[in-house]
């Protein structure tokens, strides 16, 4: 039979065990909601004193604003249905710092399945959390980087897809008109055979920022299609509107007089545009509506290029269903000005 010494030198044991641990060994009483113990590493911890953990008040109160509604509701509730759990949450330090802290709980029942007492473990997880937040923090920074084409700082193929998609379905089931203007520089092989490869970056980084000057609707885009082709998303935009943002577009690069030795139009960089407005109504696609954008481009580069070309079809011609061109009929409630 166990005696009484067995049982102290036991327990003492276990004592030396949880208090030599990182991690905080604690035990509150269900009834009075009152610390029956808290490990004396709270203290190095957090730098509040073993003795001052009286209530789950103390707990409460010693959480960061932003934390604590939140954490104590959940913790509340799952000690009330018996259920063990965990929470994460930033306590406070005695001088004002905050640590973050994963408690690990488990809910002591009656023999009727009441709630008698919950005991558990405080683990310091602030460089877990540190590490978390700068994965997310890159993770962030990849999407970005993603979405953005290397040499032009402005939109990718990939981000443009994206928007479009999501402005599509927008005007759709807003019956708004939607713009997209396709740009391509005028003779830039020859830009770059006569100036090199070097010069025709920087060039197009010139064209990119030109281009997103020149647009002012909140959300308006200019994303690098490939090559030397941008492409211009305009939500909102009717035909008109279009239109005046493909000229202004036109006369700022103007403006940039980058000069090109070899263009017959006034020996300095220009760009044909292809033009195309629509209201999706669910029978022309999105690819078919690029398309008809594309064909655009096509004329205005063979039709002698540094021009805009513009979809001429109307409701009631061959055009695919709900496809208008710039000098269509439509209507947008946005303005442009010149």
């Amino acid at each position: 039979m166990t005696d009484d010494s067995t049982l102290l030198n036991d327990s003492a044991v276990y004592r030396t065990l949880l208090e030599s641990t990182k991690a905080i060994p604690w035990k509150i009483d269900w009834a009075t909601m009152k610390f029956a113990y808290i490990g004396p590493q709270i203290e190095a911890l957090l730098g509040w004193s073993t003795d001052s953990w009286v209530t789950v008040e103390d707990w409460a109160m010693r959480m960061h604003p932003e934390d604590r509604e939140y954490v104590v509701n959940f913790c509340v509730s799952q000690s009330q249905a018996g259920v063990d759990h965990e929470a994460d949450y930033r306590a406070l330090t005695k001088d004002n710092g905050y640590v973050w802290i994963r408690d690990v709980v488990h809910v002591v029942r009656t023999e009727s399945g009441e709630p008698e007492a919950l005991v558990g473990f405080m683990f310091d997880i602030t460089e877990r959390k540190k590490t978390e937040e700068k994965l997310l923090s890159l993770q962030k920074e990849l999407e970005v980087l993603s979405f953005k084409d290397g040499l032009t700082n402005i939109a990718n193929r990939r981000r443009f897809d994206s928007s479009f998609e999501l402005e599509w379905e927008r005007a759709r089931s807003e019956r708004q008109p939607l713009s997209v203007l396709l740009f391509d520089v005028d003779f830039f092989k020859q830009y770059n055979d006569l100036y090199g490869h070097t010069q025709g970056d920087k060039c197009l980084i010139e064209i990119a920022e030109t281009l997103s000057l020149a647009l002012d609707g909140p959300r308006d885009l200019v994303a690098r299609y490939g090559g030397e082709e941008f492409v211009v998303l305009l939500p909102e935009a009717d035909a008109e509107v279009a239109r005046k943002v493909a000229e202004r577009c036109q006369r700022q690069l103007q403006k940039k007089t980058i000069v090109h030795a070899l263009s017959p139009h006034g020996r300095r960089i220009t760009v044909s545009v292809g033009a195309g407005t629509v209201i999706p109504d669910g029978l022309v696609t999105r690819a078919d509506f690029i398309k008809a954008v594309d064909r655009q481009l096509y004329l205005a580069k063979a039709n002698g290029r540094n021009r805009i070309e513009h979809e001429q079809l109307e409701s009631g011609d061959d055009a695919p269903a709900g496809l208008q061109g710039v000098d269509g009929l439509q209507t947008s409630q946005r303005s442009e000005q010149i």
